[in-house]
């Protein structure tokens, strides 16, 4: 399968420079750029998963926290102080 992708000037050189360092096409080179890919992938935790804990974190009583920041947060700070 032919494929056609425009690389920004940087990455163009970058990939230049570690084909000739080690002999290799450019092609070969994303060839097995792209293998490696899906693998390293697959044991990252999605983004999702990494902020679950803090959504709906918003533990007030009435739950608004966008009407209350600043009482909330004057509260916050100052009590950290105070420990």
């Amino acid at each position: 399968m032919a494929l056609t992708v425009r690389l920004p000037p940087r990455v163009e050189a970058a990939l230049k420079a570690y084909c000739a360092s080690r002999r290799i096409t450019k092609s070969d080179a994303v060839k097995q750029a792209l293998e490696r890919l899906p693998a390293e992938g697959g044991d990252k935790p999605s983004a999702y998963e990494l902020g679950r804990a803090g959504f709906g974190a918003d533990r007030t009583a009435q739950r608004e926290v966008a009407r209350n920041t600043k009482r909330l947060l004057r509260e916050r700070f100052r009590g950290a102080s105070s420990r």
